[in-house]
Order: C-alpha cells, then sequence, then structure tokens
C-alpha cells in the first residue's frame, strides 16, 4: 500500500497520533487570521465600549490565549505543546463592518504550532459572537485560515496574500 501524504493515518489506514519523539526541538512560529462580518451598529458597540457584556475585543483576546492552550484537548490527534507566547490582535475594519483577528502562536518542540493558532482565532471570533448575539444574530465569520509558519523540517511558508 502506498504511503500516505496524510500524516494522522498509518500504512492500514488508521487513524493515528503522529509519533514526534524523534524530531528535533525547533523554534515554531505560526500565524492565522479569521474576520467577523456584522452590522455597522454592533460594530460601534464593540469599537465604542458600549456592548452590554463588556470589553469585548479584550475578552476576546483572552479567550484566544485560552483555546491556544486547550488546542489539545479540542483537537482529537493534536500534540499537547508547550506555548511559548500566543498574541492576538484585531483590526475594526469600518469599511466591511467587520473586525479581523490575528494570532501567533509560539513554541520550542518536535511539532507545529499553527493548530493552536487556528483555534484561537476560531474562539476568539466565536466570542465576539457570542458577546455581541444579542444585537446581532446574522454575524459571519470567515476566512478562518493559516497565514504563514515557520520553523520545523518544512521551513517557512506563507499564503500568497497574506500581509
Amino acid at each position: 500500500m502506498p504511503q500516505s501524504p496524510l500524516t494522522h493515518f498509518d500504512a492500514s489506514g488508521q487513524a493515528h497520533m503522529v509519533d514526534v519523539g524523534a524530531k528535533p526541538a525547533t523554534a515554531r512560529v505560526a500565524i492565522a487570521g479569521g474576520t467577523i462580518r456584522m452590522q455597522p451598529a454592533t460594530l460601534a458597540l464593540i469599537r465604542d465600549g458600549s456592548a452590554k457584556k463588556g470589553d469585548v475585543l479584550g475578552i476576546a483576546r483572552i479567550a484566544a490565549i485560552m483555546a491556544a492552550k486547550k488546542t489539545s484537548d479540542l483537537i482529537p490527534l493534536c500534540h499537547p505543546i508547550p506555548l511559548t507566547h500566543v498574541a492576538c490582535e484585531f483590526v475594526v475594519d469600518e469599511a466591511n463592518s467587520a473586525v479581523r483577528c490575528t494570532v501567533r502562536a509560539e513554541t520550542v518542540g518536535g511539532t507545529g504550532v499553527e493548530m493552536e493558532a487556528l483555534t484561537a482565532v476560531q474562539v476568539a471570533l466565536l466570542t465576539i459572537y457570542d458577546m455581541c448575539k444579542a444585537a446581532d444574530r446574522g454575524m459571519v465569520m470567515s476566512d478562518v485560515r493559516l497565514l504563514e509558519k515557520r520553523g520545523g523540517k518544512s521551513g517557512t511558508w506563507k499564503a500568497a496574500d497574506a500581509p
């Protein structure tokens, strides 16, 4: 049977956790991003800090960091890794009535941090939704994706249209 390019399956096609024990510990970085679009009035609540539940972006930032730390509890075959840094930034995009989220996750270890960065972005966007849903149930989360990764055997990768 030919080797599958999908590393989470063994030679028999069964799902398994990849063995990273022999991989050298290297510095690894992943940057992910995503967007949540909403009504202009909802964006104004976030921008002005007048949402009923409080500081929406501050709480979403903490949620992103917490999510990165819990990724292996949520994604079945993800390794628990020692994060050395997680940063979450938001940009209020008035023109598109949206908030853009970017998360940078870092570690020194034998496996990358892409899943941690991606999970953190999605949970940050979900937190914004949760905090603002009373004002706008039609918010749309989109474009959650890896923007860049560095380190490990595969080296550096960057999305062609990443900032």
